[in-house]
Protein backbone atom coordinates (compact mmCIF):
# COMPACT_ATOMS: atom_id res chain seq x y z
CA UNK A 1 0.00 0.00 0.00
CA UNK A 2 1.21 3.48 -0.80
CA UNK A 3 1.33 6.14 1.85
CA UNK A 4 -0.96 9.17 1.59
CA UNK A 5 2.11 11.37 1.05
CA UNK A 6 3.13 9.44 -2.09
CA UNK A 7 -0.22 9.71 -3.80
CA UNK A 8 -0.38 12.40 -6.49
CA UNK A 9 -3.10 15.02 -6.04
CA UNK A 10 -6.15 14.75 -8.24
CA UNK A 11 -5.99 16.99 -11.30
CA UNK A 12 -8.03 20.15 -11.00
CA UNK A 13 -10.63 20.78 -13.69
CA UNK A 14 -9.69 23.62 -16.03
CA UNK A 15 -11.32 26.94 -15.28
CA UNK A 16 -13.89 27.93 -17.88
CA UNK A 17 -12.77 30.74 -20.14
CA UNK A 18 -14.88 33.86 -19.98
CA UNK A 19 -16.54 34.74 -23.26
CA UNK A 20 -16.62 38.23 -24.64
CA UNK A 21 -19.86 40.16 -24.62
CA UNK A 22 -20.76 41.03 -28.19
CA UNK A 23 -22.71 44.17 -29.05
CA UNK A 24 -24.04 44.79 -32.57
CA UNK A 25 -26.71 46.96 -34.14
CA UNK A 26 -29.64 44.80 -35.22
CA UNK A 27 -31.24 47.53 -37.42
CA UNK A 28 -27.91 48.05 -39.20
CA UNK A 29 -27.57 44.32 -39.87
CA UNK A 30 -31.13 44.10 -41.19
CA UNK A 31 -30.60 47.14 -43.41
CA UNK A 32 -27.30 45.76 -44.71
CA UNK A 33 -28.81 42.40 -45.61
CA UNK A 34 -31.64 44.16 -47.45
CA UNK A 35 -29.27 46.43 -49.37
CA UNK A 36 -27.03 43.52 -50.35
CA UNK A 37 -30.04 41.53 -51.53
CA UNK A 38 -31.26 44.43 -53.68
CA UNK A 39 -27.76 45.07 -55.08
CA UNK A 40 -27.33 41.38 -55.90
CA UNK A 41 -30.72 41.15 -57.57
CA UNK A 42 -30.23 44.27 -59.70
CA UNK A 43 -26.61 43.40 -60.43
CA UNK A 44 -27.31 39.85 -61.63
CA UNK A 45 -30.18 41.09 -63.78
CA UNK A 46 -27.97 43.78 -65.35
CA UNK A 47 -25.12 41.34 -66.01
CA UNK A 48 -27.44 38.84 -67.70
CA UNK A 49 -29.46 41.29 -69.79
CA UNK A 50 -26.87 44.05 -70.28
CA UNK A 51 -24.99 44.72 -73.50
CA UNK A 52 -21.58 46.07 -74.34
CA UNK A 53 -19.60 47.33 -71.36
CA UNK A 54 -22.66 47.36 -69.10
CA UNK A 55 -22.02 43.95 -67.46
CA UNK A 56 -18.40 44.91 -66.72
CA UNK A 57 -19.44 48.28 -65.34
CA UNK A 58 -22.06 46.63 -63.12
CA UNK A 59 -19.51 44.14 -61.81
CA UNK A 60 -17.09 46.97 -61.02
CA UNK A 61 -19.82 48.88 -59.20
CA UNK A 62 -20.69 45.76 -57.20
CA UNK A 63 -17.03 45.31 -56.34
CA UNK A 64 -17.10 48.85 -54.95
CA UNK A 65 -20.52 48.85 -53.28
CA UNK A 66 -20.66 45.42 -51.63
CA UNK A 67 -17.56 45.88 -49.41
CA UNK A 68 -18.69 49.37 -48.39
CA UNK A 69 -22.21 48.24 -47.48
CA UNK A 70 -20.78 45.29 -45.58
CA UNK A 71 -18.29 47.53 -43.77
CA UNK A 72 -20.90 50.01 -42.53
CA UNK A 73 -23.71 47.56 -41.69
CA UNK A 74 -22.57 43.98 -41.07
CA UNK A 75 -18.97 44.46 -39.91
CA UNK A 76 -19.25 46.86 -36.91
CA UNK A 77 -19.19 45.07 -33.55
CA UNK A 78 -17.93 45.63 -30.03
CA UNK A 79 -16.39 42.75 -28.06
CA UNK A 80 -16.05 43.38 -24.33
CA UNK A 81 -13.94 40.87 -22.42
CA UNK A 82 -12.44 40.79 -18.96
CA UNK A 83 -9.11 42.17 -20.15
CA UNK A 84 -9.77 44.26 -23.23
CA UNK A 85 -12.26 46.01 -25.45
CA UNK A 86 -12.20 45.15 -29.14
CA UNK A 87 -13.84 47.68 -31.44
CA UNK A 88 -14.51 46.51 -34.99
CA UNK A 89 -15.37 49.62 -36.98
CA UNK A 90 -15.94 49.81 -40.77
CA UNK A 91 -12.27 50.21 -41.69
CA UNK A 92 -10.33 49.47 -38.50
CA UNK A 93 -10.01 46.96 -35.69
CA UNK A 94 -9.02 48.63 -32.43
CA UNK A 95 -7.99 46.64 -29.35
CA UNK A 96 -7.93 48.65 -26.13
CA UNK A 97 -6.95 46.99 -22.82
CA UNK A 98 -9.15 48.15 -19.97
CA UNK A 99 -6.11 49.66 -18.28
CA UNK A 100 -5.73 52.05 -21.24
CA UNK A 101 -9.37 53.21 -21.22
CA UNK A 102 -9.71 56.68 -19.70
CA UNK A 103 -13.48 56.99 -20.07
CA UNK A 104 -16.49 55.95 -22.12
CA UNK A 105 -18.35 59.00 -23.39
CA UNK A 106 -21.87 59.13 -24.75
CA UNK A 107 -23.19 62.37 -26.25
CA UNK A 108 -24.17 62.35 -29.92
CA UNK A 109 -22.04 59.25 -30.50
CA UNK A 110 -20.63 56.60 -28.18
CA UNK A 111 -16.86 56.88 -27.88
CA UNK A 112 -13.92 55.40 -26.02
CA UNK A 113 -11.21 57.78 -24.81
CA UNK A 114 -7.82 56.25 -24.06
CA UNK A 115 -5.14 57.39 -21.62
CA UNK A 116 -2.83 58.65 -24.43
CA UNK A 117 -5.69 60.90 -25.60
CA UNK A 118 -6.96 58.96 -28.63
CA UNK A 119 -10.66 58.70 -29.34
CA UNK A 120 -12.45 55.80 -31.06
CA UNK A 121 -16.10 55.75 -32.01
CA UNK A 122 -18.26 52.70 -31.31
CA UNK A 123 -20.03 52.22 -34.64
CA UNK A 124 -21.87 49.13 -33.41
CA UNK A 125 -23.46 51.08 -30.53
CA UNK A 126 -25.00 54.15 -32.18
CA UNK A 127 -26.75 56.84 -30.18
CA UNK A 128 -30.48 57.17 -30.83
CA UNK A 129 -31.95 60.46 -29.64
CA UNK A 130 -35.42 59.12 -30.44
CA UNK A 131 -34.82 56.09 -28.21
CA UNK A 132 -33.63 58.40 -25.42
CA UNK A 133 -36.78 60.51 -25.66
CA UNK A 134 -38.92 57.37 -25.70
CA UNK A 135 -37.14 56.04 -22.61
CA UNK A 136 -37.55 59.39 -20.87
CA UNK A 137 -41.31 59.33 -21.55
CA UNK A 138 -41.54 55.78 -20.19
CA UNK A 139 -39.61 56.83 -17.10
CA UNK A 140 -42.00 59.75 -16.51
CA UNK A 141 -45.02 57.47 -16.88
CA UNK A 142 -43.51 54.87 -14.54
CA UNK A 143 -42.71 57.54 -11.94
CA UNK A 144 -46.23 58.99 -12.12
CA UNK A 145 -47.75 55.51 -11.82
CA UNK A 146 -45.56 54.72 -8.77
CA UNK A 147 -46.62 57.95 -7.10
CA UNK A 148 -50.30 57.21 -7.72
CA UNK A 149 -49.92 53.71 -6.29
CA UNK A 150 -48.09 55.10 -3.25
CA UNK A 151 -50.86 57.64 -2.68
CA UNK A 152 -53.53 54.97 -2.93
CA UNK A 153 -51.64 52.73 -0.51
CA UNK A 154 -51.24 55.54 2.01
CA UNK A 155 -54.93 56.50 1.77
CA UNK A 156 -56.02 52.89 2.25
CA UNK A 157 -53.63 52.46 5.15
CA UNK A 158 -54.88 55.61 6.89
CA UNK A 159 -58.53 54.61 6.36
CA UNK A 160 -58.05 51.10 7.66
CA UNK A 161 -55.80 52.24 10.46
CA UNK A 162 -58.85 53.51 12.35
CA UNK A 163 -60.24 49.97 12.63
CA UNK A 164 -57.14 47.81 12.53
CA UNK A 165 -53.51 48.85 12.23
CA UNK A 166 -52.27 45.42 11.30
CA UNK A 167 -54.81 45.05 8.51
CA UNK A 168 -53.90 48.47 7.14
CA UNK A 169 -50.22 47.57 7.13
CA UNK A 170 -50.95 44.36 5.32
CA UNK A 171 -52.88 46.08 2.54
CA UNK A 172 -50.50 49.00 1.93
CA UNK A 173 -48.07 48.52 -0.96
CA UNK A 174 -44.67 49.97 -1.63
CA UNK A 175 -43.84 51.04 -5.19
CA UNK A 176 -41.63 48.56 -6.95
CA UNK A 177 -38.88 50.06 -9.11
CA UNK A 178 -36.40 48.24 -11.32
CA UNK A 179 -34.29 51.33 -11.76
CA UNK A 180 -34.46 54.13 -14.32
CA UNK A 181 -35.67 53.35 -17.81
CA UNK A 182 -32.73 53.62 -20.21
CA UNK A 183 -32.36 53.47 -23.96
CA UNK A 184 -30.76 50.28 -25.25
CA UNK A 185 -27.47 51.87 -26.31
CA UNK A 186 -27.26 53.83 -23.04
CA UNK A 187 -27.77 50.58 -21.14
CA UNK A 188 -24.93 49.00 -23.14
CA UNK A 189 -22.65 51.93 -22.29
CA UNK A 190 -23.55 51.50 -18.61
CA UNK A 191 -22.48 47.85 -18.83
CA UNK A 192 -19.19 48.80 -20.49
CA UNK A 193 -18.53 51.45 -17.83
CA UNK A 194 -19.20 48.90 -15.10
CA UNK A 195 -16.82 46.40 -16.69
CA UNK A 196 -14.17 49.08 -17.06
CA UNK A 197 -14.55 50.11 -13.43
CA UNK A 198 -14.20 46.51 -12.29
CA UNK A 199 -11.25 45.51 -14.51
CA UNK A 200 -9.13 48.57 -15.32
CA UNK A 201 -6.68 47.88 -12.46
CA UNK A 202 -6.30 44.16 -13.16
CA UNK A 203 -2.81 43.03 -14.11
CA UNK A 204 -4.06 41.08 -17.12
CA UNK A 205 -5.93 44.15 -18.41
CA UNK A 206 -2.77 46.20 -19.02
CA UNK A 207 -1.03 46.65 -22.35
CA UNK A 208 -0.86 48.85 -25.41
CA UNK A 209 -3.59 49.96 -27.77
CA UNK A 210 -3.35 48.30 -31.18
CA UNK A 211 -5.02 49.46 -34.40
CA UNK A 212 -5.23 47.38 -37.58
CA UNK A 213 -6.69 48.60 -40.85
CA UNK A 214 -9.27 46.37 -42.52
CA UNK A 215 -7.48 45.77 -45.80
CA UNK A 216 -9.98 43.01 -46.63
CA UNK A 217 -12.54 45.81 -47.00
CA UNK A 218 -10.35 48.58 -48.38
CA UNK A 219 -8.62 46.55 -51.10
CA UNK A 220 -11.73 45.40 -53.05
CA UNK A 221 -13.42 48.78 -52.60
CA UNK A 222 -10.41 50.63 -54.01
CA UNK A 223 -10.11 48.11 -56.86
CA UNK A 224 -13.80 48.56 -57.69
CA UNK A 225 -13.46 52.36 -57.66
CA UNK A 226 -10.45 52.20 -60.02
CA UNK A 227 -12.29 49.87 -62.41
CA UNK A 228 -15.35 52.14 -62.44
CA UNK A 229 -13.20 55.17 -63.28
CA UNK A 230 -11.40 53.28 -66.05
CA UNK A 231 -14.62 51.99 -67.61
CA UNK A 232 -16.29 55.39 -67.42
CA UNK A 233 -13.23 57.09 -68.93
CA UNK A 234 -12.97 54.56 -71.75
CA UNK A 235 -16.69 55.09 -72.36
Amino acid sequence: MTSPESQSPAPQPPEPESKDRVYRSVPAIAGGVLLLAIAGWLGIDAVISGEGRTPWLVLAVLLLVVPLVTAFTLRPAVYAGDDRLRIRNPFRLVVVPWGQVASLRSVYSNEVLTEPGAKYQLWAVPVSLRARKRAARREMRATAHARREMGRGESRGSALGMTGGLMGQGLSREPVSDGPVRAETDRIMDELRGLHEARHRAESAQGEVTVRWAYEVLAPAVAGAVLVLILVAVG
